[in-house]
């Protein structure tokens, strides 16, 4: 597998960042398109493929705050042992000193996903504050 970035607007990541928001829906009843733009300054994002170059899953990272980044579109498809991990690792290795993301609670997968590699809840931040379907997660580096 390697992961490397790539232009969120490009064909590839399109195609991953569609079936993360068909599957995110059939969850929440949101894409989470909304919450996702391609032209942040500072966004870095990846993409996983296998050693035969077939797409694997996405993931990406902006500038929050100070010295805070934001997971965002991170997916890996399904059957794909270890994806996930990886491509939150590689993000996990851009520079921040702490790390956020939201999700939604009824997303039990992913809620167990970041509280198995590391990620504390915290209160609920920006868009989020008041909205009880979310859980925010941080890390520190």
């Amino acid at each position: 597998m390697k992961i490397s970035a790539c232009d969120p607007a490009s064909a590839d990541a399109q195609v991953l960042m569609e079936e993360l928001s068909a599957t995110l829906a059939a969850i929440t009843g949101a894409s989470g398109k909304a919450s996702f733009a391609a032209g942040d300054a500072g966004l870095v994002f990846v993409v996983a493929r296998a050693d035969d170059c077939g797409l694997l899953g996405c993931g990406a990272v902006r500038p929050l705050a100070e010295g805070v980044g934001e997971i965002k579109r991170m997916y890996a498809r399904p059957g794909t042992r270890g994806v996930g991990a990886a491509i939150l690792a590689h993000l996990e290795t851009q520079g921040f000193p702490e790390l956020w993301l939201e999700t939604r609670k009824v997303n039990a997968r992913a809620v167990a996903f970041y509280r198995k590699h590391g990620y504390a809840e915290m209160p609920n931040y920006g868009q989020y504050i008041g909205r009880a379907e979310a859980i925010c997660f941080r890390k520190t580096f």
